[in-house]
């Protein structure tokens, strides 16, 4: 009978309890750019769906000149990274909570150059899907886009 009497006073309590923190949100955001020079572009850099953040691709361009950095894939990828980080620290979050990327190569033959220098930004191995396309934009050899979640 105590355990009846137990169980019908949790009910109860659980039933009182507001739950609506608990629901997850589906508010989206479209964030504005953190980069000056990038206001006019018709795409967020970022769109937030609750504690998700997806990102636009970038690519390896230096923000301050608004050109592709020199050095071949290796540079392009690292200056990528780097987009992909400011991006990510202008909204609190690190390289660590990226969870996915997409990765877009200009030629497929570079994919050991560049997973060299992806694999010292990502050691926690988030999902990725990598492919090589012709015409990337502003003549880049690689574009990266992925899917932060903040904890």
């Amino acid at each position: 009978m105590k355990n009846i009497f137990l169980l019908i006073l949790v009910c109860i309590f659980l039933a009182s309890c507001n739950t609506e923190s608990l629901k997850p949100t589906n508010r989206v955001i479209f964030h504005k750019t953190h980069e000056p020079k990038k206001s006019e572009a018709p795409f967020s850099d970022v769109v937030q769906v609750g504690n998700m953040f997806f990102l636009s691709g970038q690519v390896g361009m230096d923000h301050t000149t608004r050109k592709l950095v020199a050095g071949g894939i290796e540079e392009e990828t690292k200056q990528t990274l780097e987009n992909i980080k400011a991006v990510l620290e202008h909204h609190n979050m690190e390289m660590n909570d990226v969870v996915k990327c997409t990765v877009i190569l200009s030629d497929i033959e570079s994919f050991s150059a560049f997973n060299t220098v992806y694999k010292t930004y990502f050691p926690q191995k988030p999902a990725r899907t990598t492919f090589a396309a012709k015409g990337l934009a502003v003549g880049a050899k690689i574009e990266i886009e992925c899917i932060a979640v903040k904890k």
